[in-house]
């Protein structure tokens, strides 16, 4: 039986709600655009830190100038809590190894999961270091993203830090389910997108994915 990965967030929330508590979150989010909606929604909820780890971006223009809109998001976008912003390591180079043999993959395919891998494997790790109540990903919210997929990987790095620290106080954080394409959120990320202007990028970010987008323009 398919998972809803929002009646399960809808449940989490719920259970966190009844607590006299403002839980933390740390954020992996892939742009602006994307985020958006994602902060919108759950910064009623959680107290949020952006994580921007996105080595997938291999032009370094590029990736600058979505580190700036995300940023620029975070400081005008109205919340009930505030949110707090860290940038990880640009490192292409780790994306290049993650993916090794597997450059001619279609978009979707093995490629994208060694990458998101790669993602939120960083997110979990930071997550446990900053004694994050959990982490998730805003990835799940596009149409392209396969939402079980990344929740998925999501959950076994959450197991796999909690089981590398075993008899520790901290066992790392707990991965929030998601699939925030629902409930008219991709929709709503365009609004949002329109709103404050955002930069909206037309391919995922690597290199393979922006010769697939422009292979399909040509052809068109």
């Amino acid at each position: 039986m398919k998972r809803n990965y929002q009646k399960e967030l809808d449940k989490i929330i719920a259970e966190l709600q009844a607590q006299d508590k403002i839980p933390t979150l740390l954020l992996h989010s892939c742009c602006a655009p994307c985020s958006s909606y994602v902060l919108e929604y759950l910064s009623r909820y959680f107290s949020i830190t952006v994580f921007y780890y996105n080595p997938n971006i291999t032009d370094a223009e590029e990736y600058h100038h979505r580190v700036g809109e995300q940023k620029r998001l975070i400081e005008e976008l109205p919340t009930l809590h505030p949110i707090s912003f860290v940038e990880g390591n640009y490192e292409p180079e780790r994306f290049f190894e993650a993916v090794q043999g597997l450059e001619h993959i279609p978009e979707g395919g093995e490629r994208c999961r060694k990458c998101f891998e790669l993602r939120l494997s960083e997110t979990a790790e930071l997550a446990a270091e900053r004694g994050a109540d959990y982490f998730t990903t805003t990835l799940t919210i596009s149409p392209l993203k396969n939402a079980e997929v990344l929740n998925e990987i999501g959950q076994r790095m959450a197991d796999r830090d909690e089981n590398d620290c075993a008899g520790s106080a901290f066992c790392g954080a707990r991965f929030l389910p998601s699939d925030f394409k629902k409930k008219d959120g991709y929709k709503r990320s365009i609004e949002l997108s329109k709103i404050y202007g955002l930069y909206r990028q037309d391919y995922c970010g690597c290199i393979f994915s922006k010769r697939e987008r422009l292979a399909g323009r040509v052809s068109e």
